[in-house]
This record gives structure tokens, sequence and C-alpha cells, in this order.
């Protein structure tokens, strides 16, 4: 059960965080990571290719812990994370930049595993029970559909509804735009507002969310938090109008990567 200054805790903080890569715990890719998220916030977080983006994001989902230092989600200490500490587990959620299907499933099995193993449904209920959020990020069609069937676009929005289904308080999307068509990407950056400002389909609660990113400009807004992933380091720039005016050469070639998106 938790406390009340558990209940009040940041979502996620980090003090002093030495983040391993997630293919080699032992290797150390990010040091002295001081991070902290409000409830409710939108984070961003920016780097070029192979600054540890995914890594990062893979301990702040805590599937894997830190090599030093104390990392805090919902004001537990992951360290400790066993069966206990289920509940807060499954209030975090990530959408993996490839999709990550299972190619033996459908689309509609994919997307409603979570609940398979959390609610104990069979197959055919499960699936039954995201009909609605199918239809919500418009996957219906490819419901039916095999992953190896389905484009790079839609595999990850299937990706995204499979981290939703158990609701997450905390929402986690590695590099959500990348290889995007330009439609698909403003379907992402209008519905992950939505959700970050409380979705009707989950209750209008706020959603606290944090991307990755190689590009910036997408992701301008006056209330969003910014940080940048340089040389093993994580580097809060803070809000919108400092990043504009940051001197730093990273954020400079980060605002001008013109985008890979295609109509």
């Amino acid at each position: 059960m938790s406390t009340p200054s558990e209940i009040n805790a940041p979502v996620m903080a980090m003090q002093e965080v030495q983040v391993g890569a997630f293919r080699d715990a032992r290797r150390p890719v990010l040091t002295g990571v001081n991070w902290t998220v409000a409830p409710g916030e939108f984070g961003v977080v920016a780097g070029l290719p192979q600054t540890g983006k995914t890594d990062l994001l893979m301990l702040a989902g805590g599937l894997m812990p830190p090599l030093a230092g104390s990392y805090r989600l919902f004001g537990r200490e992951t360290r400790e994370f066993g069966e206990a500490e289920l509940a807060e587990r499954l209030q975090v959620a990530l959408a993996p930049d490839h999709g990550q299907m299972f190619s033996q499933m459908t689309i509609a099995e994919n997307i409603a595993l979570p609940l398979r193993y959390q609610r104990n449904l069979d197959a055919e209920e499960a699936v039954r029970e995201i009909l609605g959020l199918l239809e919500l990020l418009e996957l219906l069609p490819f419901a039916a559909a095999w992953p190896a069937t389905v484009s790079r676009d839609w595999l990850k929005r299937a990706a995204l509804a499979r981290a939703l289904v158990l609701r997450p308080r905390l929402l986690l999307c590695d590099n959500p735009l990348g290889g995007l068509g330009r439609r698909h990407q403003q379907w992402w950056r209008r519905f992950l507002d939505q959700l970050w400002h409380g979705h009707e389909y989950f209750g209008g609660t706020p959603m606290t969310v944090v991307v990755t990113t190689t590009e910036l400009a997408p992701w301008q807004h006056p209330d969003r938090q910014f940080a940048l992933l340089r040389d093993g380091q994580f580097l809060p720039l803070g809000a919108w109008s400092e990043v504009v005016h940051s001197t730093d050469l990273a954020v400079g070639e980060l605002l001008a990567q013109p985008s890979q998106a295609t109509l």
C-alpha cells in the first residue's frame, strides 16, 4: 500500500544515476544522471544517434537497475522492485521504437497480450477487451494482420496501443516520430498531447509522458521540459525558450535536423 509521501512523490527521480547499455548492462553509457519528472509533465530527451536514449528509457521503465546512484519510480526505489512492487511496475509503459511485435501473433493478439498476463484472460476475451482501443488508434483494419504484413507506421502505433492497454500513469515513447510519414507524425504529436492533457478514453486524467528524439523542432511547446544527451551526460535544458537560446552545438544540430518524413 502506498504511503502519502509516495502518492505525492515525483513520478521519476534519478540521483547520480549511472545507466548501463541495455544489451550489455555492465557497460556504462550515461553517468551522473540527475533527473526529476513531476506528475503530469511532458519530458523530451533529445540526442544524436547512439547517445543512450533507448538505454535511459529502459532504465526509466524499471527494466534494468542503475549501475550506480538512486532511481525512485512512483516513490519506490527500483533496486528493491519485486513482486510486492508489481502495482508500480504496471503504472509505467514503454512504446519501443521498432514496434517489437511477436511475428506468430496477429496485431490484435500482440496488443492484447498484457491483458492475458495481468488479468488472466483467454485470447478471445483479451481481444474483445481492446476493440475500443483499436478503434481509437485507427487499428481495426489491421487487427487480424500479421506484423510482417504491416508497415512501420502502423507497427509503431500498435506498439503504442499495447503500451496503453493497462492504462499507465507514465508513458515512455522511444523515438516515436522516427521513420514515420508526415501524416503519422502529426497524428502522434496530436494524440500524445491529448494523453498529456487527459484523454477522455482514459478517464480524462493527465498522463505523464516522456519521449526521446533526434529532432527537437517537432516537439516545440512552451510547457514541455527538455533535456540533452551528449558525451555520456544528461544535460537538463529547461523549457523551450531556453532550448532555442542554448549555445550548445549539439542542441543547434538537433534543432537543424531535417525531418526524414515523407507525405
